[in-house]
């Protein structure tokens, strides 16, 4: 089992995988990061502008239902919050800020922060981007006080390690929702229309992903469906397959900004 509990210090092993957002993490450490700290900045989430895809955890399908699509991706059926058509482009951050209206992913807000993990010593450390443009020396917030985390890396500690339990429950999941053979292959579309409203064109699919198949969700067994519900995972269901209607203000956002920016002259 792996220890998941809050350690600063250098590793033994090597970072594990690559994560999205981090360019240069590394184990956190006084000999290392002492003089560092945080600094605010008025575009927090710049760093999240080309990123069309961000991971959620099950806890939150809810409320990011509210802004996105909330879809399974890849081999491991990563639930992710769809926040634009394009793998460059994010239609909810705007000079580095997320739109009033839209939630904000724990994935992003431990920014930047992250536990890795030390397969030495079968534990997760505690990382920081030295990319990130507000971690410099100096900074308002510093990681260490007297040699020792100062109570801003402590209380990022904190939510690393909560966002590992909701990340492991998420795992949980995701693996029910595979036993019980519930997800399916679906597509987006887009069907070009005239200034009346009528169709123009062929249809167009703009993503494919996977989602809860509804019908072999009602085919479940009356007692599966109180199991679901008494354990919190029906809810968390039913909040992904509502979200999906979000795809229409993803191509209706599309198409605002497209409108918005000019367009460039032919050489």
């Amino acid at each position: 089992m792996t220890d998941t509990t809050m350690q600063t210090g250098q590793m033994t092993g090597q970072l594990a995988g690559t994560v999205l957002f981090y360019g240069k993490p590394e184990p956190l450490s006084v000999e290392n990061h002492g003089a560092l700290g945080v600094s605010p900045t008025d575009r927090p989430y710049e760093f999240v502008a080309k990123s069309h895809i961000v991971p959620l955890t099950v806890t939150e399908f809810a409320p990011a239902a509210l802004a996105y699509p909330v879809i399974f991706v890849g081999e491991q059926r990563q639930p992710v919050a769809v926040m634009g058509l394009r793998p460059d482009q994010n239609l909810f951050v705007e000079n580095g800020l997320f739109k009033p209206d839209a939630y904000i992913p724990a994935y992003v807000r431990r920014y930047p922060f992250v536990f890795a993990n030390d397969e030495t010593q079968q534990r997760l450390i505690l990382c920081v981007d030295r990319d990130a443009p507000f971690v410099k020396e100096g900074g308002a917030q510093p990681l260490f006080e007297d040699g020792q985390p100062s109570a801003f890396t402590k209380q990022a500690m904190d939510f690393c390690n909560s966002f590992e339990q909701e990340r492991l429950r998420t795992e949980s999941f995701v693996a029910l929702l595979k036993e019980l053979d519930l997800l399916e292959t679906r597509e987006a579309t887009f069907t070009p229309r005239d200034a009346s409203g009528q169709p123009a064109g062929e249809v167009q699919k703009i993503a494919e992903y996977y989602a809860v198949s509804e019908d072999k969700l009602r085919g479940l067994s009356a007692e599966k469906l109180v199991e679901l519900r008494d354990n919190g995972a029906l809810g968390q269901i039913y909040a992904h397959l509502t979200s999906l209607q979000g795809w229409d203000r993803l191509i209706a956002l599309t198409f605002a900004k497209a409108a918005a920016t000019p367009a460039v002259a032919n050489a």
